[in-house]
């Protein structure tokens, strides 16, 4: 239990200030929208729990094999860049950018505008749709098209598709082919 005193301790922090923020943030701030961003704190808590925890055992394989000082590199600036990178700072960059604002006023929108910047991101719900889509394909395909691979789900499919590897970037190729047939077929105000 003494390895997760801070844990706990931070948690218990992290609550208070979701209570607080929902008790004195916004038109309807109060009671009910304390509880509405407990429930999403507490929500979005187990779910990061549940994804870091399956992360920290595929890293921990990756990482026994690995010299003690690219360990640390890892377990310093990559933590760093996963957590605060891809969870803070990537989704306010991507609305910035398909919004066309600046990151402070898109982070500053969501913290106190959280309609306005609903409108705004679903306003260009296709954009960023299409940018984490073709990030999943790129990883499926970069998984099929992996030649040292032990663990086969589908063999009739992946003996196909792995010799396919040894062409340089083809998941890249078959990306764009996949995002090019979509646009095709999307509506001319989505594109």
């Amino acid at each position: 239990m003494k390895h997760f005193r801070f844990s706990i301790f931070f948690t218990v922090v992290c609550l208070a200030l979701s209570a607080y923020w929902g008790f004195t943030h916004g038109p309807e701030a109060g009671v009910s929208t304390m509880l509405k961003a407990l429930t999403i704190t507490a929500i979005l808590a187990v779910m990061e729990v549940s994804l870091s925890f399956d992360n920290a055992v595929v890293n921990a394989s990756v990482l026994r094999n690995w010299d003690p000082f690219w360990k640390m590199l890892f377990l310093t600036v990559g933590i760093l860049i996963a957590v605060f990178g891809m969870r803070l700072i990537f989704p306010v960059a991507i609305v910035a950018v398909t919004a066309d604002m600046g990151m402070i006023e898109v982070a500053k929108l969501a913290l106190n505008d959280p309609k306005t910047y609903s409108e705004r991101l679903m306003a260009h719900h296709a954009e960023i749709s299409a940018f984490g889509g073709t990030f999943l394909l790129l990883v499926f395909l970069n998984f099929f098209f992996d030649e040292e691979k032990e663990t086969h789900w589908f063999r009739w499919l992946e003996a196909k598709l792995s010799s396919l590897a040894s062409v340089p970037a083809m998941s890249v190729f078959i990306a764009l082919i996949a995002m090019l047939i979509m646009a095709a077929n999307v509506d001319e105000s989505q594109r």
